[in-house]
């Protein structure tokens, strides 16, 4: 993993985010740990990106609260995190990727409706997380095979981001690809 000290911080605000149910906090890390990702191309980092945004997005859905396993889940995660804090302080390797690993394998040991309703969460911040990587300049290519998608999602995903912009959004960016062009080519 790249950047131990900064996932440490991300890890870290995440466990007191997730205590103070502040969703908006675990969505601001996980734009942190996504330019990182961007820049490294590292998994893990990609992987902290998406488990972050993942967990922001599961406990925004309070109806999640009510289903069998819920307090199950939400146990593990914060042990789990905690496992994770320390192997970052310890700066042990294979426990880090290891529970990078089991986070990711909580939805594993749920059932019914929460299994799928959680599977689906983290479906969707793979490729919310794949669409700001590309939009850093990753290739398509490169972008889906780091998060595990195909490229036909990302850039189905991808191209409705880019139909919702503004107007005025969209005009800003052809101001400066021709900015950018002027200064290629004189």
């Amino acid at each position: 993993m790249q950047e131990e000290e900064n996932i440490l911080r991300i890890f870290e605000g995440a466990k007191k985010a997730i205590l103070k149910n502040d969703t908006a906090e675990l969505k601001g890390l996980s734009d942190q740990t996504n330019n990182t990702a961007s820049r490294t191309h590292d998994p893990d980092n990609i992987t902290v990106a998406v488990i972050i945004y993942s967990i922001g997005k599961i406990l925004e859905r309070d109806s999640y609260r009510s289903y069998p396993g819920w307090k199950k889940f939400y146990n593990n995660m914060l042990v789990y995190l905690d496992k994770e804090i320390n192997a970052l302080r310890e700066n042990n390797e294979d426990e880090i990727s290891k529970t990078l690993g089991l986070m990711r394998g909580l939805i594993d040991n749920l059932s019914g409706k929460l299994k799928t309703y959680i599977s689906d969460v983290f479906r969707k911040a793979q490729i919310n997380k794949a669409s700001k990587i590309y939009e850093h300049g990753i290739s398509l290519e490169k972008t889906a095979s780091l998060l595990g998608i195909t490229m036909f999602e990302l850039a189905g995903y991808a191209g409705q981001k880019q139909d919702f912009a503004s107007p005025e959004e969209k005009a800003e960016s052809v101001r400066e690809r021709i900015k950018i062009a002027e200064g290629i080519f004189g």
